[in-house]
């Protein structure tokens, strides 16, 4: 690959992605696979101004191995260092760099029951820590050719020339191409998405209408407290993009007020599995039928996380002129194929988007109709027939007709 794309690269995710600040602390999380592209970020880091770089890496083999042969005892054992170590980072609020690259299926084979009761127990037990960082630091998640990802994505070729393309896909959907400029891109396409969410905003609807010829018919209540967003955040001071790339805009409904089915029209990554060919119903506001031709009883045992995983946390709009999906690929991970389709999450909301959630605790921007949950599990239901439509004191807005932004709604 070439290395003078993938140091502009690691340049985009530090100063675009995560705006790292000077004398910040960064914590950099990465698989041993990439540690060569991880040093290269965690060395923009410290070119950025960072105080001090951690690299927290991971191995999907090990942790298939420890899911094998540890006790679900031991694997719901939170250690005092884990908990020292979230303790430091909630005092210091470091910029968070997450560069994925794992394997679709690489957890495949691990018990699901297992799986579950060592992440309730984790996340029980680390929740505060969670809570009191919530929106108040700078992160991004970028992407990573990883050799098992690439060979899922393009199967039937040699190894070195899956990942190859796979760079070349990743690369191009963050505009980082030879000769070109990624940070004014970025500038641009943040522009975008600032014009649509103002409109979005203005027209202050009281739900959402979705249909396709799938199967999909499903209302969703917005929470008129609640903004959309799209693209770059601010915080503070700090502009920052958590997601790269990212051509989606988002809002979070009211918990437990929704209605009806959605169809996914692509396959969910989940927790090294696949599901695939699914359906989740929706009655009073919360799920009450999964279907799925493989993965149901993987994607039924994350429902039952907690109770906030039976509801909606977010709505994201996708057209299906995305660059992501006219690229025809399928990634395999929700990074991508969530900004390839429209899409809704599983869990928890985005309690940012809350007007003045500043000064409000966590049980008050519950209280306030924002969805508190361990997960927050995006699947993709856009296509080329999905319409959309916002209704405002019983009068409907066409937003999405056949797949796309209807064009009467955005002059």
């Amino acid at each position: 690959m070439n290395k003078t794309l993938l140091r502009e690269y690691a340049r985009l995710a530090v100063r675009t992605g995560a705006n790292v600040q000077k004398g910040q602390f960064v914590v950099i999380r990465a698989s041993v696979e990439m540690n060569e592209f991880a040093v290269t970020v965690a060395e923009e880091a410290y070119r950025a101004g960072a105080r001090e770089v951690r690299i927290d890496w991971k191995c999907d083999a090990k942790t298939k191995l420890d899911y094998r042969h540890m006790s679900v005892k031991n694997l719901c054992e939170v250690h005092d260092w884990q908990e020292a170590k979230l303790s430091f980072d909630c005092d210091n609020l470091p910029a968070y760099i997450n560069i994925i690259s794992d394997d679709p299926d690489g957890l495949k084979g691990v018990s699901s029951d297992k799986m579950q009761k060592a992440n309730v127990a984790y996340y029980k037990r680390l929740k505060s820590y969670y809570d009191r960082m919530d929106n108040k630091y700078q992160w991004t998640i970028v992407a990573a050719a990883g050799k098992a990802w690439a060979r899922k994505v393009f199967p039937g070729i040699r190894t070195s020339t899956a990942v190859e393309k796979l760079w070349d896909a990743i690369l191009s959907t963050v505009y980082v191409t030879p000769g070109s400029d990624p940070s004014a891109e970025w500038a641009r396409h943040n522009a975008d998405f600032a014009a649509k969410c103002a409109r979005l905003n203005a027209a202050k609807f009281d739900y959402l209408e979705y249909r396709s010829s799938n199967g999909t018919d499903f209302r969703c209540t917005l929470n008129p407290k609640v903004m959309w967003l799209g693209g770059g955040e601010t915080l503070g001071d700090v502009y920052y993009n958590p997601n790269m790339p990212t051509e989606e805009i988002f809002t979070t409904p009211v918990a437990g007020k929704c209605e009806g089915t959605l169809v996914a029209t692509k396959p969910l990554s989940l927790r090294g599995n696949l599901v695939e060919d699914f359906s989740v119903t929706f009655t009073d506001g919360r799920v009450t039928l999964v279907s799925a031709k493989k993965g149901e009883e993987l994607l039924r045992k994350v429902i039952d996380s907690d109770d906030g995983a039976h509801m909606i946390g977010e709505l994201a709009l996708v057209p299906v002129e995305s660059p992501i999906n006219r690229s025809g690929i399928l990634f395999y991970n929700t990074l991508f194929d969530e900004n390839a389709a429209c899409h809704v999450a599983l869990g928890a909301g985005f309690a940012n988007l809350l007007e003045g959630f500043e000064s409000m605790t966590k049980e008050e921007q519950t209280a306030a109709g924002i969805n508190d949950s361990m997960i927050h599990v995006d699947f993709m239901i856009g296509c080329e027939d999905l319409d959309i439509t916002g209704w405002k004191d019983g009068t409907p807005t066409r937003i999405f007709t056949s797949g796309t932004w209807d064009p009467d709604f955005l002059k």
